[in-house]
């Protein structure tokens, strides 16, 4: 390790060299209390800008020792740090001159959720956070000075305001970990009181606009029903109540732009901790449950959806179902399976972005094409079984079929955002126009996932067999380039992963991460003997003890990775074509 004097030096001795030169001052440098490491240098200044890192030890940084205790802690003071190094940097970013990106500083942009993200990690030594700098040239030419400049006049002071503890408004930061903490609470709780998600009084659900998650100003603080409504003592905040939404198959109906689409967002999202004033703190949803909808034109791959579609005419066998392009209903029929797959215990449906022939057949069509006739078991017959024999819960948006009424444990009408729970009285009408009997196949777990093999396409752009020309050696499966468009998806090699409808993939961060798992599982662990929940759970413990640095190889992990759910992984790699 070199001393910043050293790098002073250096930067003095480039001066109005041609831009590689500047590629001489990767390495580790002192400054004093904290190293900062020029990770790698960006081509020229119009490129990607230059990765930098940044370690502060823990005694000095001097975080409260509780604030790192556990995953969850560092998680969250790190989401925290990087909000408080983002407020800094944008005080600074481009005042240094040049050309392209040259005085750029920029690092993650944190939303609503909290994520573990790569910007910044919490070890048993210190804090690493890591960021991006534009490397300042005239043309390409080196002006070291401008660079000089955000190195030691502008990164010294955000550094000591971002991640000091003696910089950081100290009432402020307790109050985002306790509320981590109190959330951590109530998942704990929900699975003691066989709740599937709660929803506390005086949340603010809906969101200011179709493009932002912010809250919305002056809407309808929630209020829960009494015969709903439970109460939390939380550890640091204190006594709350809010309604409790028990295991079963709950409905949520009502007249259009009530609310029932706003509630269905607000529980979809309560997997993941919401930070201080976003309204949503206290909606917390079992951290398993998947949000499914149909895909039509979707890639599925040796999945057993005879739990939902049957006796094809054409004899393909749906226990061991592929397609390159689905139906709305066999995508929804897939998505489930592949979700009971992924450990989900809570599904999220709204009627609709659901295939309708998926969902429910009425006693007239029921009438017209005989049981025998129609391959289609609909999910309005499969519900109750999923619950009681394979304890996955359901929360169903609905507003043109009321056969769902029949089905329900729990029914809420949103009233201009306000809810009712109407079960009572909406029971009495179902014993009044009760459903035509229906004689529904015998419910079967859906059998185990075959092998996982690689996509030829990723070598060729051709689908087939692998051969010894594009075996799991062959360079051409090693190296593959990654291209990532939002939470839509990204590129691998020539395929593309489509992610549009995981809607529960809320971070473009998520999706570039999901792209290295992805790289990494092709290139290391898919070899024609794993199956896909093998190489899922390999990645997944990995990611468990390493955290998103073990895809880096030799290499220090840059910034931009945030850590998808265990569900997104499956959802990935479920969507990956392969022979």
């Amino acid at each position: 390790m070199k001393h910043s004097e050293e790098l002073r030096q250096q930067l003095h001795s480039i001066h109005r060299r041609s831009y590689p030169a500047y590629k001489d001052l990767k390495g580790q440098y002192s400054f004093g209390n904290y190293i900062l490491s020029i990770d790698h240098v960006q081509g020229d200044p119009f490129a990607s800008p230059s990765h930098i890192s940044v370690r502060i030890a823990h005694k000095d940084a001097a975080f409260p020792q509780e604030y790192y205790k556990d995953t969850l802690s560092r998680t969250t003071l790190c989401d925290y740090l990087t909000r408080q190094f983002e407020k800094q940097i944008n005080a600074y970013t481009f005042r240094a001159k040049g050309s392209g990106k040259s005085g750029l500083i920029s690092v993650s942009h944190c939303g609503q959720e909290v994520l573990a993200r790569t910007a910044c990690e919490i070890s048993e030594n210190g804090i690493n956070a890591r960021f991006f700098i534009g490397f300042p040239a005239n043309g390409r030419t080196i002006n070291a000075f401008e660079l000089e400049k955000i190195l030691f006049e502008f990164l010294p002071v955000c550094v000591r305001n971002a991640f000091f503890y003696s910089s950081q408004n100290a009432r402020d930061l307790k109050s985002f970990m306790e509320l981590a903490w109190d959330q951590e609470f109530i998942r704990q709780e929900l699975k003691k009181r066989e709740l599937c998600a709660f929803v506390a009084d005086g949340s603010i659900l809906p969101r200011e606009s179709g493009i932002s998650s912010r809250p919305m100003k002056d809407s309808i603080p929630f209020t829960s029903p009494e015969s709903l409504k439970i109460s939390l003592n939380l550890p640091n905040h204190g006594t709350i109540t809010g309604m409790g939404i028990a295991q079963g198959i709950t409905l949520i109906v009502g007249g259009g732009y009530h609310g029932k689409s706003t509630l269905l967002n607000a529980l979809e999202l309560g997997v993941y901790n919401h930070i201080p004033g976003d309204g949503r703190e206290y909606v917390i949803t079992d951290n398993t449950a998947v949000k499914l909808r149909s895909e039509d034109g979707r890639f599925i791959k040796d999945v057993d959806i005879s739990l939902f579609i049957n006796d094809l005419p054409n004899k393909k066998d749906t226990r061991c179902f592929s397609t390159l392009d689905a139906s709305g209903s066999t995508s929804q029929a897939a998505g489930i399976v592949e979700s009971m797959e992924a450990g989900s215990h809570l599904f999220l449906l709204d009627e609709d972005t659901s295939a309708t022939n998926f969902m429910v057949r009425d006693a007239f069509m029921q009438q017209v094409i005989r049981r025998e006739k129609e391959p289609i078991t609909p999910f309005l017959e499969r519900a109750r079984d999923l619950y009681e024999k394979a304890g996955i819960s359901t929360i169903l948006v609905a507003g043109s079929s009321g056969a769902f009424f029949h089905i329900a444990d729990t029914i809420i009408q949103m009233d201009n955002y306000v809810p009712r729970d109407i079960t009572a009285p909406t029971k009495e009408l179902c014993r009044q126009y009760p459903l035509s009997p229906v004689s529904a196949p015998a419910f079967e777990m859906p059998h185990s996932r075959r092998i996982m093999t690689k996509s030829i396409s990723d070598a060729s752009g051709r689908h087939g067999r692998p051969d010894r020309k594009h075996s799991a050696e062959h360079p051409e499966h090693k190296n593959l380039k990654t291209k990532v468009s939002k939470t839509d998806g990204f590129t691998l090699g020539k395929q593309e992963i489509d992610l549009r409808y995981t809607e529960q993939l809320i971070d473009t961060e998520q999706t570039a991460a999901l792209s290295l798992l992805l790289k990494y599982a092709v290139e290391h662990l898919i070899d024609g003997k794993r199956t896909l929940s093998e190489v899922v759970e390999l990645l997944h413990n990995r990611l468990r003890q390493q955290g998103l640095s073990f895809l880096s190889g030799n290499s220090e992990i840059a910034c931009g990775y945030a850590l998808p759910r265990l569900q997104e992984i499956y959802a990935c790699f479920n969507r990956y074509r392969r022979p």
